[in-house]
């Protein structure tokens, strides 16, 4: 593997910013402590899963990274005992959003905690920020520095967490998407944040407002999108948290 497509460790340890809360996940010697992997079907629950995971424990996310089988993984940072109850949080959330019609498959989400990552090994875990220019949008991205200012096609505004909300509307096929949005901005006072794909057809569409317009929105797309594509996620996001925000489209 060509050492320039690795990273370093210094690059991610957060260091530099000190360890207040213990979110970093650094030991004494400066060593991370713990990281967790966190893996699932479609960018949606992804997204779900890290606001539960962030309102459950103290963890830093590092980065997120999408894959052309419809994945997304989250990656996170912390101490031990954090990092385990951030991912058995998230889990949930993403377990109950993809419902298994056989008791005895598989799950669609993946949880693992790395204790102590080897620091030549977090060189392969961890990965440069990557803009695909296929699809037009990172397939490796690190959190926005300024998780409260969202970007959008009229430029960059502010999210106050506390009165909004984030609404998910996540397909496979863009008539479908195109017309479940359309319908959500007609039905309430929305604004578009922007969208994501994962290849094999995924998109997923991202709308910011007030909770009950969020919601109204979601309500009324959702039974758009039969007939014209399969529906993988309609979710709203109350008050959602630094974490969830920090990873929306740039």
């Amino acid at each position: 593997m060509n050492k320039s497509t690795l990273v370093d460790l210094a690059d991610w340890s957060g260091a530099e910013n000190g360890d207040p809360d213990g979110s970093t996940g650094l030991t004494a010697s400066g060593q991370l402590d713990s990281i967790g992997i966190f893996e699932t079907l479609g960018w949606a629950a992804a997204m779900v899963a890290l606001d539960a995971m962030s309102k459950a424990a103290s963890i830093r996310v590092i980065q997120a990274e999408w894959n052309d089988m419809l994945g997304s993984v989250i990656k996170i940072a912390g101490s031990t005992s954090h990092v385990q109850s951030a991912l058995e949080a998230g889990f949930l959330v993403a377990d109950a959003m993809h419902p298994k019609l056989d008791p005895k498959a598989a799950s669609k989400t993946l949880t693992r905690l790395i204790n102590r990552p080897d620091e030549q090994a977090i060189r392969a875990i961890l990965s440069p920020e990557e803009y695909n220019v296929l699809i037009e949008q990172f397939v490796v991205k690190r959190p926005s520095s300024s998780p409260n200012a969202i970007s959008s096609p009229e430029g960059t505004f502010s999210v106050n967490p506390q009165s909004q909300a984030l609404g998910f509307i996540e397909t496979q096929g863009f008539t479908a998407v195109f017309e479940a949005i359309d319908t959500a901005c007609k039905a309430a006072s929305v604004e578009v944040v922007g969208k994501e794909k994962l290849g094999g057809g995924y998109v997923t569409v991202v709308i910011r407002g007030d909770v009950a317009a969020v919601n109204a929105a979601v309500d009324a797309a959702k039974p758009r999108i039969e007939g014209l594509g399969k529906l993988i996620a309609c979710h709203v996001i109350a008050r959602p948290s630094a974490a969830a925000l920090g990873l929306l489209p740039k």
